[in-house]
This record gives structure tokens, C-alpha cells and sequence, in this order.
């Protein structure tokens, strides 16, 4: 199954989507910058790998919901984000809206 949710961040709306797979879930929440994902995310590719596409992300662990993914420190981010202000610890809601 999947759901897609509009989540309102201050006076924006960013793009929930909820990925129901055997024995897990893929989280994620987008704005039209960068978006925020689940432990499934591989900031490290990001940053190494595909670095010259300049990819606005951040990746927390441990969360179920999209609520979750909302309120969880960021475990990692990549090399883009931190030029955004974006940093290992903020909030995801914080984040996002630093992406907006």
C-alpha cells in the first residue's frame, strides 16, 4: 500500500509518502528542494556517488510513521544540506522547513 499525505510545514505544504513493504515501511517527506527519509536512505551514496547532483537530504532512524519522522533527530545529512544549515540532531519538521 501506499499513501501519500500533504504535511503543512508554517505556511507551506511538503509531500508525505508511506511505503508499506513486507516486514517494513519507507518514509519520506519532500518539499521541492530536498526531502527527508527513513533509515532506508543511503546518505553516504548521496554524498559520494552521486555529490555532483548536489541532493538536499537528511535520514533518521527508528521511525514508523510519518509523525515520527516529523519529530526525530536527523541520524546523518549530506554535504548540500549542511551548506543549507541543515545539521546531524535538528529536527526533522526543522529541517523540512529549511528546505522550503
Amino acid at each position: 500500500m501506499i499513501r501519500m499525505v500533504p504535511i503543512t510545514i508554517g505556511s507551506a505544504t511538503a509531500l508525505g509518502v508511506e511505503v508499506k513493504l513486507p516486514k517494513t515501511t519507507l518514509l519520506s517527506i519532500s518539499t521541492d528542494q530536498g526531502y527527508i527519509m527513513c533509515g532506508a536512505l543511503d546518505v553516504g551514496l548521496l554524498n559520494e556517488k552521486l555529490r555532483d547532483r548536489g541532493i538536499i537530504a537528511g535520514r533518521a532512524v527508528g521511525v514508523r510513521t510519518l509523525e515520527e519522522l516529523l519529530e526525530a533527530p536527523l541520524e546523518s545529512v549530506t554535504v548540500e544540506a549542511e551548506t543549507m544549515g541543515i545539521h546531524k540532531g535538528m529536527p526533522g519538521r526543522e529541517a523540512l522547513a529549511k528546505m522550503l
